[in-house]
């Protein structure tokens, strides 16, 4: 039964049954759903209490953990507190002077310590024959003396002059070894320069001339090691330069040692700030966090104006130093917290999302370097301890929510289908009373004009018999369809199988259906595939279903006079289709067609008459058989109806 069946007249019925039923029903459902809210809304505000008291206990204990961390800032000497491999660093500021610990965590530094390196005068002589005569060899012998000076710092001076001048004169080999013999000398500045970063570099230059690649290769590989582990103390403009020199060497980008990056960064804005001081502003305690280079920071400092100590963490050291140590509350609380710089960087752990349940608390109003985010571990699981009663009460909805609607959908189709199978049978009767009326009316004109006379020829009278005859056989096909279906409808309808010849069968019933319609203008064409096939079948009952379906064709086809039917083999089975180029079903009625009494809405829109009971013979006959039946249609185009019998042998039999 359709859904919009039930909007049909008479719909004060359906009013009313709404008023009854489902007014209060709605009443109950939304009174419950309010004590479903107010209660789940009593969770909630617990779960924020418990929430807010873990962040005042994590709060306090950050607080104590830092504090005593700038305490330790405050001692003189900071020497052996980081581990080697901790992503931390201890490092202190003084007037002309950086203290760092590890040492060589930091690949740059924000200033150098100016250091004494020899007056040029030395060199002028030696240099005045490299540069004005060109005399490579007087130079060398002369700068050869100078190398063996007890200065060092004049030693590698004339070390580097030596290298360049063999270098220039074309003794590369001899080159590469003054430059090893002054990378021994790493410790001295040449120009502002280690000398040691100096003399490697000038050796990858000079590799990469002479196109030795596999030692180039080595010796760049190693040198960028050492620039990136912080070997030699350098300022960040010298850094800069050799490390993205010896990474062109090395094939373009390579792999950057972010985190020592990271922590040079942030010795850079220490010192920025530490300059502020020094101007003149009062000493200072500071917290904060940034990222740099990709890497969360979290820095603490006790500054004044002659000294500035601080640590700078990495994540791992703050989760095990200071947030390792809440975990009896993290535990206890059921929640869990993210650290966030102030400019929303994530610091530690993964930031909750923006509409989850949480806790804030800034760094404005705590005082610590970053933003707290406290959230719930499973906050289903928190909602799930307060759902007792709120699952009794949802059950209890459930069920009476349940009890209306069954029961107003029991009696509401019950309602219905009585409608319906009333309505079903107003219209059957009145679609019965039409096609009985046509032939009777038609009969007693017949009669009546026989019986006054007024029909003197015999060519005549045989012509008014002729018509009498065909309008009893149709009210006889009527009431035998009706008397028929009805024995089908209860089962006691005997049908007598035997071998039939399905070609003669459909010319037999062809000819005799275009007897009926002769004069009007129609035309059935058969088409066979020429060999005979043999279906067990009832005679009487499978012509009635042709007929049906021929009727049918020529019924609904007002403006196409011409219906093809066509016999062929599928498989094991004989099709027998009939096809016309009428109305058309609709998709959604195609299955509704076979049921008893209905008929289509383009039979009503067009006005054409029908018992609605055609099609449901034809199925039950065909099912009967074993066979099926089934409707191809377009709208507008036309439909085919094919039966599908199984092809058998000669027997007789009889089946219901």
């Amino acid at each position: 039964m359709s859904f919009l069946s039930w909007f049909r007249p008479p719909r004060h019925l359906l009013l009313l049954f709404l008023a009854v039923t489902l007014v209060p029903a709605t009443g109950l459902v939304w009174m419950g759903w309010r004590l479903f809210q107010q209660d789940r809304a009593l969770a909630v505000q617990r779960i924020q209490e418990r929430r807010e008291r873990a962040a005042d206990l994590i709060v306090t204990a950050l607080q104590q953990r830092i504090s005593e961390a700038e305490q330790h800032l405050a001692r003189p000497s900071i020497a052996e507190d980081i581990a080697p491999d901790d992503d931390a660093l201890l490092v202190i500021f003084e007037p002309g002077s950086i203290e760092a610990q590890p040492k060589n965590r930091l690949p740059y530094y924000p200033f150098m310590p100016p250091r004494s390196e020899p007056p040029e005068r030395l060199f002028s002589r030696g240099e005045e024959y490299e540069f004005r005569s060109q005399d490579y060899a007087r130079a060398i012998a002369g700068f050869r003396e100078l190398a063996q000076s007890k200065d060092p710092a004049v030693r590698a001076g004339a070390q580097l002059r030596i290298a360049r001048n063999l270098r220039k004169s074309g003794q590369l080999e001899a080159a590469l070894a003054a430059y090893e013999e002054l990378a021994g000398l790493e410790s001295i500045t040449v120009g502002g320069v280690p000398a040691g970063l100096v003399a490697r570099r000038a050796r990858c230059a000079l590799l990469a001339g002479l196109e030795r690649n596999e030692e180039l290769q080595r010796e760049a590989q190693e040198l960028y090691a050492d620039l990136r582990g912080g070997r030699w103390p350098l300022s960040h403009a010298i850094y800069h330069v050799y490390a993205q020199e010896v990474s062109d060497w090395l094939g373009g980008d390579r792999e950057i040692e972010k985190e020592g990056l990271a922590f040079a960064g942030g010795v850079e804005w220490l010192w920025e700030k530490w300059s502020t001081l020094s101007k003149g502003d009062n000493p200072a305690t500071g917290r904060h966090s940034m990222e740099l280079e990709g890497c969360p920071l979290t820095l603490v400092w006790q500054a004044t104006t002659e000294r500035l100590a601080a640590l700078i963490a990495g994540p791992r050291y703050v989760q095990r130093e200071w947030i390792a140590g809440l975990q009896p509350i993290l535990k206890g609380q059921n929640v869990r917290v993210s650290l966030k710089s102030r400019d929303d960087r994530p610091i530690m752990g993964a930031l909750p999302a923006p509409t989850a349940l949480q806790t804030q608390r800034t760094a404005l109003d705590t005082g610590l370097p970053w933003t707290l985010l406290i959230v719930s571990v499973d906050p289903q699981a928190d909602l799930d301890g307060f759902a007792s009663r709120r699952r009794l009460l949802l059950t209890g909805l459930a069920m009476v929510a349940i009890l209306i609607s069954a029961g107003s959908y029991i009696v509401a189709r019950a309602f219905m289908r009585e409608l319906a199978a009333a309505r079903l049978q107003s219209d059957f009767v009145a679609a019965v009373s039409h096609e009985f009326r046509t032939p009777l009316a038609s009969l007693r004109q017949l009669t009546e004009n026989l019986a006054d006379g007024r029909v003197t020829t015999e060519e005549r009278r045989r012509t008014y018999y002729q018509a009498q005859a065909r309008a009893t056989d149709r009210l006889h096909r009527l009431v035998e369809g009706l008397l028929d279906f009805g024995r089908m409808e209860a089962g006691v309808l005997r049908y007598r199988l035997e071998a039939l010849d399905a070609a003669e069968l459909v010319q037999s019933v062809v000819g005799e259906f275009q007897q009926e319609v002769a004069g009007s203008g129609y035309c059935i064409e058969t088409c066979t595939d020429g060999a005979q096939h043999k279906v067990n079948g009832d005679r009487e009952a499978l012509a009635r279903a042709l007929w049906n379906l021929l009727d049918n064709a020529l019924k609904y086809s007002p403006d196409c006079q011409t219906v093809r039917l066509e016999i062929k083999k599928e498989g094991e089975r004989l099709a027998i289709a009939v096809r016309d180029g009428g109305l058309g079903i609709p998709v959604n009625e195609q299955e509704e067609i076979f049921r008893k009494f209905f008929r289509g809405s383009a039979a009503k829109t067009a006005g054409i008459k029908g018992t609605g009971i055609g099609l449901a013979m034809v199925n039950h006959i065909v099912c009967a058989h074993g066979g099926e039946v089934s409707v191809e249609s377009t709208p507008g185009v036309g439909s085919t109806f094919t039966l599908r019998l199984p092809l058998g042998k000669e027997k007789s039999s009889e089946s219901t």
